[in-house]
């Protein structure tokens, strides 16, 4: 038996496996920017109801990234936010926070990602919400966790990456600290909130207890470095940049080839011995320097050179083909859009056209999950500011003379065009 205050699961139907695995779960989402928007994205896929609470009186920061844009919305929103519905609400009012706990009272997932302390001080945080919802599964990201000397700290990405030692492992041999591409601990956070919420939520219908979930962007960072974190634990030295490679198996990085670049993954013994074969070089299975993984790392930039060589030589899909007839794992070095066309990105549905309120079809990654029985899906563009205030509402059962007045007082903001402004220079830097 459900505990009091816990909702019920949905019942399955005879259409269950056209929904997303987390049809009936409920998620509000009062997350901005980055980490917190990637793990409610990931529920929003695999089937929640996701409401994206934003603040008064431009919405989330994201809104008004530079450009580029699609029409008059930024790109980087209209990836971050599909597959939500959308409210504004302004929280520190108190009809805004007295809102906001009704709203709270009918979901299962709560996620925010403010600064510690900040929900506390607006009467909204885990242990104000779950007198009235003891099943609320209650999520917070932050740039350093809830505890610890670092706790009230502004987190941002190139933060985390640099103190969890990411950076100074990252690119060319010699060079400067160098920050991975894509925000790694942000979407790496995302991530893992959503797993840590899967998990709470899979206690709770064992046994009806809701909890608090909580993540970070430095930790996050630090469980990418899993490989570099054991070499420095066993053997007291932290590992250094090495451009492509590997710092345990080699051959394992990108070549140059006569067109463009590829990458080698030579990561065994059985592997090392199909490159030599590909690259019709028995020579080099002889060498001393390159008989086992440990010569080969030993000597390292020995057989680089060697490779580099050979590889030169030929086009890049001249070598691929002989590397993916030895069953060497390989492949080109992509750009985005390479990336983006590429027959098996298209093969496995990762970009996908999803229909926005005013901009028609709109292009964005598909989902990186499959499920045989109940396969999510992108179903809607990201919400226009506003564009779903009054049917959320609606859904606690809040009229609309009442949602009139709350507009009218400025509490909420219900549809209509997105009051939001570009940022200046100095905002953006």
């Amino acid at each position: 038996m459900l505990r009091a205050g816990v909702r019920r699961p949905r019942e399955r139907d005879d259409d269950e496996e056209t929904m997303g695995p987390l049809s009936g779960l409920k998620v509000l989402d009062l997350t901005h920017v980055m980490a917190g928007p990637t793990c409610t994205l990931m529920l929003a896929d695999m089937g929640a109801d996701v409401i994206k609470v934003e603040k008064k009186p431009d919405g989330d920061d994201t809104r008004r990234t530079v450009p580029p844009k699609v029409g008059d919305q930024a790109a980087a929103f209209l990836m971050m936010n599909r597959n939500k519905r959308g409210i504004v609400i302004d929280l520190k009012t108190p009809v805004g926070a007295a809102l906001l706990k009704r709203l709270a009272g009918d979901v299962d997932v709560l996620v925010e990602n403010f600064a510690p302390g900040v929900m506390d001080r607006l009467g909204l945080g885990y242990e104000a919400l779950r007198e009235r919802n003891p099943g609320l599964i209650y999520c917070s990201l932050s740039g350093f966790g809830q505890t610890g000397p670092y706790r009230n700290r502004r987190g941002f990405d190139l933060v985390a990456q640099a103190m969890s030692g990411i950076m100074t492992f990252t690119g060319a041999p010699g060079g400067p600290p160098t920050k991975c591409g894509p925000p790694l601990s942000d979407i790496t956070a995302g991530i893992l909130a959503a797993m840590g919420i899967l998990a709470a939520y899979a206690h709770r219908l064992k046994t009806g207890e809701g909890q608090r979930v909580e993540t970070s962007l430095f930790e996050a960072a630090l469980v990418q470095t899993y490989w570099q974190a054991a070499i420095a634990l066993a053997t007291g030295t932290a590992p250094r940049a090495m451009g492509s490679a590997h710092p345990l198996n080699a051959p394992y990085q990108a070549f140059e080839a006569a067109d463009g670049w590829i990458v080698v993954g030579g990561a065994n013994q059985k592997n090392w011995l199909r490159v030599v074969e590909a690259l019709a070089a028995p020579e080099l299975a002889d060498d001393e320097r390159f008989r086992t993984g440990a010569d080969r790392m030993a000597n390292l930039a020995a057989l680089e050179a060697e490779l580099a060589r050979r590889f030169r030589t030929r086009p890049a899909a001249h070598w691929l083909k002989l590397l993916d007839d030895e069953g060497v794992p390989c492949g080109p070095v992509n750009d985005m859009l390479q990336a983006l066309e590429d027959p098996q990105t298209v093969a496995r549905e990762m970009v996908v056209a999803v229909e926005h309120a005013t901009l028609g079809p709109v292009k964005t990654l598909g989902l990186p999950v499959k499920f045989s029985r109940t396969p999510g899906k992108v179903l809607r563009g990201a919400p226009l500011y506003g564009e779903h205030t009054r049917e959320v509402l609606a859904g606690v059962g809040i009229g609309a003379d009442e949602c009139a007045a709350l507009e009218a007082d400025g509490v909420v903001v219900a549809s209509g065009a997105p009051a939001v402004r570009e940022k200046t220079r100095d905002e953006v830097a």
